[in-house]
């Protein structure tokens, strides 16, 4: 009778260690799409800056001197 208890409780614990990997793997999963969500929005914020950057030094460059 105790042996039958003891692996039942083994099977119970089994499955509730199964249960929460698949939930922290799930979490994972989900932290990953969300950075790479974050990383193109750097990029592309990043890129807009690069660009406004450019523009401000060509203005520069491009107008008349002693303005």
């Amino acid at each position: 009778m105790r042996v039958a208890w003891t692996d039942e409780r083994f099977d119970d614990l089994a499955n509730r260690m199964d249960a929460g990997f698949a939930r922290v793997d799930a979490d994972i999963r989900e932290l990953r799409a969300e950075i790479g969500g974050l990383r193109l929005t750097l990029l592309r914020v990043g890129g807009g800056i690069m660009i406004g950057l450019v523009g401000v030094i060509a203005a520069i460059l491009v107008s008349p001197v002693g303005g």
